[in-house]
């Protein structure tokens, strides 16, 4: 497992983590896999070199213009999945790729035209986006006038261009956004801890003060009363001990609610999760859940939670199905959740100990729980008794 700096939360080292930087060696052979795989188009000028139309000279040029290139432009990309350069740097790298990309092409031949593209996708990754806008056109536009001169009219080779530079520009927002999310999500998880230990303080506060302010005043009146009134100072150990149970359940009562799910936080939480996931997720509006027992509330709460979690991690999903309904059975009124998803269903070797443990506090608030592969992926389906009767038309 990994911990994303952001958030905190712990991921699967299989999950490669958009717009930030390889923290792995299996992250970093993906995204090297996947900037490799853009490279395809370096194989016309190799080509080009290694074909013997040119002299000594002009080849060892060429040879050390297109590593210049390639070093400024790989500079450029692998910063930019992490921490970028600073804006004066990365106008001189590009800078170096607007300066080498029509000087080898002009001197060399056509077989050089494929260097635009990968100053378009530079200026489409790097650059602002009013300035990417400018940049683009104007890196095909010379693409096309250095083409001409060379006797060629690369109009397919223009289109491509300006698309993949636009396309770039796409992705860097999509990038952009995604750590904007996570930065955000990181932020209310911080505001609704920092919420959820104020209201534990306000409860705590306003459970305990009153008591242990009693608490200390009848021990005083106590102390004051023995040896000479026994009687009375006993009267007073008992108030006392009555005091303090009752401010233990008080406590008690207090931190159980503190740490007891809500299912209405829960589907929203799934479905933030989901969607971060790149799951498609269909959830269901706000329950009622009026009739509904505290227990079997919560009981379902984390069902819910651990469902999302190995739909998240485990099953490799696509897309993720969430219902909750009421349903008349044999044995009395129920509210049925179900999650379905279409993916793998984990790795198989039977139920792990969240299921075991699920199916244990389910059983304690009088539900049941099934989990199983389906045709289409895995379904999880956590049902637990209602306080009263529902029509059986009431269900899905």
């Amino acid at each position: 497992m990994t911990e994303d700096p952001c958030s905190g939360e712990q991921r699967p080292e299989h999950q490669v983590r958009i717009g930030q930087g390889a923290r792995t060696r299996r992250e970093l052979r993906v995204k090297v896999l996947w900037i490799g795989v853009w490279l395809i188009f370096l194989s016309s000028p190799i080509q080009d070199l290694t074909g013997g139309r040119h002299g000594t000279g002009a080849t060892v040029a060429g040879a050390l213009g297109l590593a210049a290139f390639v070093g400024a432009y790989l500079s450029l990309v692998f910063r930019n999945m992490g921490r970028p350069f600073a804006p004066r740097t990365v106008l001189s790298l590009l800078s170096v790729l607007g300066v080498l990309a029509p000087v080898l092409a002009l001197t060399l031949g056509s077989p050089w035209l494929g260097l635009f593209v990968y100053l378009s996708v530079a200026c489409g990754a790097t650059l602002p986006v009013r300035a990417a806008y400018w940049a683009i056109p104007a890196t095909g536009v010379v693409m096309f006038l250095v083409g001409l001169y060379d006797g060629q009219e690369p109009t397919d080779n223009l289109i491509l261009v300006v698309l993949i530079g636009f396309a770039m520009v796409g992705v860097g927002q999509l990038v952009r956004t995604t750590v904007e999310l996570r930065k955000a999500r990181a932020t209310v998880a911080q505001l609704a801890a920092n919420e959820e230990r104020l209201r534990l303080a306000r409860d705590l506060h306003d459970l305990l003060g009153h008591s242990l302010s009693l608490i200390t005043l009848k021990s005083e009146l106590a102390g004051r009363m023995l040896p000479d009134h026994p009687d009375r100072a006993a009267q007073q150990v008992g108030d006392i001990e009555r005091v303090s149970r009752q401010a233990l359940v008080d406590v008690r009562e207090a931190v159980t609610g503190y740490r007891r799910p809500r299912l209405a936080a829960e589907l929203a939480g799934a479905q933030v999760a989901l969607t971060a996931a790149g799951v498609t997720a269909e959830i269901p509006a706000e329950p009622d859940l009026a009739e509904v027992p505290e227990q079997a509330e919560s009981a379902l709460a984390w069902a819910l939670r651990e469902a999302v979690t190995n739909v998240v991690r485990h099953s490799g999903a696509d897309r993720c199905v969430v219902e909750l309904v009421h349903r008349q059975t044999l044995d009395g009124p129920m509210l049925e959740l179900s999650v379905q998803d279409d993916g793998s269903g984990g790795s198989g070797d039977g139920p792990g100990n969240g299921l075991t443990g699920l199916t244990e506090r389910l059983e304690k608030a009088g539900g049941t729980l099934e989990a199983g592969r389906v045709r289409h992926g895995f379904r999880l389906v956590a049902r637990v008794p209602t306080a009263t009767r529902v029509d059986v038309g009431s269900g899905a």
